[in-house]
């Protein structure tokens, strides 16, 4: 079973540069408060890491 981690959405990608909204489409996220449980990867941990004040980590599972 592979570790997952569950990320929501707490910020707008209002007036915010493209790369960080492209960021949160990759991650699968478009409306505030969203969650989506991702695969815990290198890439998946940086792409959150890249836009801190967007998401948040809720849950790390596995």
């Amino acid at each position: 079973m592979a570790k997952t981690i569950v990320v929501k959405q707490i910020g707008s990608p209002i007036r915010r540069p493209a790369k960080q909204r492209q960021t949160l489409i990759g991650l699968g996220l478009n409306k505030m408060h969203k969650t989506r449980e991702l695969e815990d990867t290198p890439s998946i941990r940086g792409m959150v890491a890249s836009i801190p004040h967007l998401v948040e980590i809720v849950e790390e599972r596995g």
